[in-house]
């Protein structure tokens, strides 16, 4: 099962890219990356790494597993969480990188919890609403959750590890079946990951 990293950073992951997509490609990330970096901060993963290497690796997942070329896409890959996890807005997504980065970003944003929700109902709204999703916004998610999903075993909740996997294999799983690079990834990550299925059972 293949992983992807990126520990040194967007300097290090744009010269190893620089042979998978021309200049004004990396140019146009270059913005994105800086303004992901500020709005995230200090924030960290569970595993304590910088919150930029999830992006990163979102990015490269695209670049160098499904050989997604588009800008709009990349862009929206370095962005994906910004609505989400910081006080950035969509309106400031689309003022900056347009309305198709936003549009993406928007269609793989977990809502707040709406009248009569509890955090539950509104991620299960969400993930259901995913089925719905254009090709891009899909792509965009599948290469998200692969970068969450891919150590899943160094979380440090095991409680945790074990609701992400059903429910990557609940929810995700069947997205990708349309998907054949991510289809077979994901097949290789159940079989990694089956003990945890087993242990939640």
């Amino acid at each position: 099962m293949r992983t992807f990293t990126a520990p040194a950073g967007w300097p290090a992951l744009r010269h190893g890219l620089a042979s998978r997509l021309p200049e004004p490609t990396l140019a146009a990330l270059d913005p994105a990356v800086e303004f992901a970096v500020r709005c995230h901060g200090d924030q960290t993963r569970p595993a304590g790494e910088p919150y930029v290497e999830h992006l990163l690796e979102v990015l490269d997942v695209l670049v160098e597993g499904v050989g997604v070329d588009d800008p709009d896409v990349l862009r929206a890959a370095i962005l994906h969480d910004t609505v989400e996890d910081t006080p950035c807005t969509l309106a400031e997504i689309s003022e900056r990188f347009g309305p198709g980065v936003a549009t993406l970003v928007d269609w793989v944003t977990k809502p707040e919890p709406g009248a009569g929700q509890d955090r539950d109902e509104a991620r299960r709204a969400y993930l259901a609403r995913l089925q719905d999703a254009p090709a891009d916004a899909l792509v965009l998610k599948l290469a998200d959750r692969l970068s969450n999903v891919q150590r899943l075993d160094s979380h440090p909740s095991p409680a945790k590890r074990r609701r992400y996997f059903q429910e990557t294999v609940r929810w995700i799983v069947p997205l990708a079946q349309g998907q054949p690079w991510f289809r077979q990834w994901y097949d290789e990550w159940q079989r990694k990951h089956q003990h945890l299925g087993e242990e939640a059972s």
